[in-house]
């Protein structure tokens, strides 16, 4: 998660997202060290992206 952001700047559907996309990194990583998991790792940067610029008002 970016440095400025809290778990309390999130909404509530930008917390469901995160909490079911880090389930499927963590299914996808029992699976194995080869499994890629870059889509879901773009998806969480981009939720943390939208929170931070809310946050800083841009």
């Amino acid at each position: 998660m970016a440095d400025d952001l809290k778990f309390s700047d999130f909404t509530g559907g930008e917390k469901a997202s995160l909490i079911l996309l880090h389930g499927r990194m963590a299914k996808r990583g029992m699976a194995g060290p080869t499994v890629d998991i870059s889509d879901l790792k773009k998806k969480v940067e981009r939720i943390e992206k939208r929170a931070l610029k809310r946050k800083n008002g841009k």
